[in-house]
C-alpha cells in the first residue's frame, strides 16, 4: 500500500505580505529610537557618522540586497544567497550566525524597549527606566507577546509589525516637531558647528562607530520570508528603497532634534529619545505628548521584536529543511503554518541570555552594551558573506537574462564597488565592537564578549558537522 509523500514545508507557507506590509516591516526592523539616543549620547559628531554610514554602507547594502533578493527570492534569504555562492558549509555559517545573533540582539532590544516604556508614566518613569526588575519583567512580557503572535501566523503577526512601523516613526516625528518649537522659543541645548559635527577619534566612544553601521541593517530581513511575500521580485526592492529613504532621513534629523533638546552628557543611550520628548513637552507645557510618544513607541518596539522574530526564524527553518540543523527546525505548525519550533527555540535562548547579561555587571547599561556588541559581531559575519556573494555571483548568466532581476547599477564595476565598500565597513564594525566603551571593566567586558561569540560559533560548527555526517551516512 502506498502513501502520499509529505508536502514540502515551504509549499505550506502563506503569501501574507504585500508592499505596505513589507515597507512597514522594514521600518519596524531597522529604525530604532535607541540608536538615535545612542547617537545623541555620543554627541554632535554622530551626525557626520550617519551621513558617512548612509553613503558608504546603507546605500550600497540596499543595492546589493535588491539584486540578490530579486535574483534568488528563496525562503532563508541571506542563508540561501551564501549557499548559492559558496556552498553548503559557508551557507550554514552565514545562516547560523545570522540566526544566533538574535539571542544577543533581543536582550538589548528588549531592555531598551522596556526602558522607553517606563516613560508612559511621564517624568516619574525616569527612575523605573534604571531598575533591573522592571526592565527584565517588561522585556520578557514583550518577547512573549511577539512570539505568540508570530506562532499563530504571519497573517496575524504582520499587524504587530505594521503597528511597529507606524509606532516607531510617529514618535520620532513628534520629537522633531517638539525640537523645532523649543529651539524657536528657547534656543538649542547644543551648539551645532561644522567642526563639532565632524567625526572624532576617542577610545571611549569609538565602540559606538560599529553601532552606527548596525543601526542601518535589517533591510535584508524580509528577504528571509520571500516565499511569503506576494510578487517578491517587485515588492521587496520597492519596499527597500522606500523604507531606506525614510529611515536615513529620520536618523539624521532625529539626532539633530534630540541634541537640540538635551545636551549629549544628559542623554541616556537606551531611553534618551523619550527623556528628550518629556523635557521638550514640559517646556512647551504639553506634557501629554511625552506619554503619547512612549505609548506609541512601546507598540513600535513590540513590532520591532515581532518583525525580527518572524524574519530570523525562517533561517533555521530553511537550514532545518536542508538538514544541517535538527529536522524539527524545518517543521511547520499543522494549524497556523508557521515555523513554530524555530520561533520557540529562538525565544527561549534569548530569554536565557537576557537574564545572564545582567549577572555580575556594574550596571544595566554595561550589560546592555555587552549584548549589543555580541549581536553586532555575530550579525556582521553573514554580511561579509553577503557582500562577497554579490561579487561572486555577478558573472553568472542569469544576472543579465533574468527579467525580474534588479541589478546593482554600473555593471560589474558597480557590483565590485558596492560589495567592497560594504565588506570593508562590516569588517571594521566587527573590529571596533571589541573595543570596550568608557566606564566598563575591560577584562569582564572582553571575557563575556569573546566567550559568548566564540562559544556560539563552536556550537554551530558542531551542529553542522553532526548534520553533514548524518546526511553523508544516508
Amino acid at each position: 500500500m502506498s502513501y502520499p509523500a509529505p508536502a514540502d514545508p515551504k509549499s505550506q507557507l502563506r503569501k501574507s505580505m504585500g508592499f505596505w506590509d513589507v515597507l512597514l516591516f522594514n521600518i519596524a526592523t531597522v529604525l530604532g529610537p535607541r540608536w538615535i539616543a545612542a547617537a545623541g549620547h555620543n554627541g554632535s559628531s554622530s551626525i557626520s557618522l550617519w551621513v558617512l554610514a548612509a553613503v558608504f554602507f546603507f546605500v550600497p547594502g540596499a543595492l546589493v540586497i535588491n539584486e540578490l533578493s530579486s535574483r534568488f527570492p528563496e525562503e532563508g534569504g541571506l542563508y540561501a544567497w551564501s549557499r548559492e555562492a559558496f556552498g553548503p558549509f559557508h551557507g550554514f555559517v552565514a545562516g547560523w550566525t545570522y540566526w544566533i545573533y538574535t539571542v544577543f540582539y533581543f536582550p538589548g532590544l528588549l531592555l531598551a524597549s522596556a526602558s522607553m516604556a517606563a516613560y508612559i508614566l511621564g517624568p516619574r518613569g525616569a527612575a523605573l527606566a534604571e531598575q533591573r526588575t522592571f526592565l527584565l519583567t517588561v522585556s520578557l512580557a514583550l518577547l512573549l507577546v511577539a512570539v505568540l503572535l508570530n506562532i499563530v501566523g504571519l497573517n496575524i503577526g504582520k499587524w504587530l509589525q505594521n503597528a511597529g512601523g507606524v509606532g516607531t516613526y510617529i514618535p520620532l516625528c513628534i520629537l522633531v516637531v517638539i525640537a523645532v518649537l523649543v529651539v524657536v522659543k528657547h534656543g538649542s541645548a547644543t551648539q551645532f558647528t561644522l567642526h563639532g559635527m565632524m567625526p572624532t577619534w576617542n577610545w571611549d566612544t569609538v565602540n559606538f562607530w560599529s553601532q552606527i553601521a548596525f543601526a542601518f541593517t535589517g533591510l535584508e530581513l524580509c528577504s528571509a520570508m520571500s516565499e511569503e511575500v506576494r510578487d517578491p521580485c517587485r515588492t521587496l526592492p520597492r519596499a527597500v528603497f522606500g523604507a531606506g529613504a525614510l529611515i536615513a532621513l529620520m536618523y539624521i534629523v532625529g539626532t539633530f532634534a534630540i541634541l537640540a533638546l538635551v545636551p549629549a552628557e544628559g542623554i541616556d543611550p537606551q531611553s534618551g529619545v523619550f527623556h528628550a520628548i518629556t523635557v521638550g513637552s514640559m517646556a512647551l507645557k504639553v506634557g501629554a505628548l511625552g506619554v503619547l510618544a512612549a505609548l506609541l513607541v512601546t507598540a513600535g518596539n513590540a513590532g520591532g521584536v515581532g518583525s525580527t522574530v518572524a524574519g530570523i526564524a525562517r533561517v533555521p527553518f530553511a537550514v532545518g529543511i536542508d538538514r544541517y540543523l535538527p529536522a524539527a527546525f524545518g517543521k511547520i505548525h499543522p494549524k497556523w503554518k508557521t515555523p513554530w519550533i524555530s520561533i520557540l527555540v529562538q525565544a527561549g535562548l534569548s530569554g536565557i541570555i537576557l537574564l545572564l547579561s545582567q549577572v555580575h555587571t556594574r550596571s544595566a547599561i554595561v550589560g546592555y552594551q555587552i549584548v549589543v556588541d555580541a549581536a553586532i559581531i555575530l550579525y556582521f559575519i553573514p554580511f561579509l558573506y553577503m557582500f562577497a556573494a554579490v561579487i561572486k555571483l555577478a558573472g553568472r548568466k542569469d544576472r543579465a537574462e533574468n527579467p525580474l532581476a534588479v541589478p546593482v547599477p554600473g555593471g560589474k564595476a558597480g557590483v565590485w564597488i558596492c560589495g567592497a565598500l560594504g565588506f570593508i565597513v562590516v569588517l571594521l564594525g566587527i573590529i571596533l565592537s571589541f573595543v570596550p566603551p568608557g566606564g566598563s571593566d575591560v577584562l569582564d567586558f572582553e571575557v563575556k564578549l569573546i566567550g559568548g561569540t566564540v562559544g556560539t560559533l563552536l556550537i554551530g560548527l558542531y551542529l553542522y558537522w553532526r548534520g553533514a555526517r548524518s546526511k553523508q551516512a544516508e
